[in-house]
């Protein structure tokens, strides 16, 4: 996987895509709502099973006390947890369909360095160009498409 310019390349296929309202940076930290730059492997896929199939074998459910933490001073930085957690997280089973099927990227993981950024997802977008906060964004018809297709050795890279 490449983003480009114009979106992200898979297998030959241009896939429109949005990404961080910060644009790409090589310097990504904490809330500058930046994609960072780097090839980053794909780690995990975790999927809403009330609303959505199961995308692949190796997706987990995502269950309705799952965080993942955005706290850069706490322990778990950059990490899934679970409810109820105390310091700053976002949660991961959202009303809105943007986390119904989400793939896990490397980025700052997993022995995350504080402050470099949490939460580097590829995932559902709002709606077309519409910038996320870091992630890489779809169509959910792209997002699942890419999801049923990508493997342990896939990637993601940001130029």
């Amino acid at each position: 996987m490449v983003l480009t310019r114009i979106g992200l390349r898979f297998r030959g296929r241009l896939y429109p895509c949005t990404i961080g309202k910060g644009g790409v940076s090589a310097y990504k930290r904490e809330g500058d709502g930046a994609t960072p730059r780097g090839t980053h492997r794909l780690v995990g896929m975790l999927y809403r099973p009330d609303r959505i199939a199961r995308p692949t074998g190796w997706a987990k459910p995502i269950g309705p006390r799952d965080l993942w933490s955005d706290d850069s001073t706490d322990i778990d930085y950059n990490m899934m947890v679970r409810a109820p957690y105390p310091h700053s997280h976002e949660k991961l089973r959202r009303a809105d369909p943007l986390y119904d099927l989400v793939i896990l990227t490397d980025w700052n993981w997993p022995r995350a360095a504080k402050g470099r950024g949490s939460a580097i997802f590829i995932h559902q977008h709002r709606r077309a160009g519409y910038p996320t906060e870091g992630c890489v964004a779809l169509s959910r018809a792209h997002l699942h498409a890419i999801a049923a297709r990508i493997g342990y050795r896939t990637r993601l890279i940001v130029p």
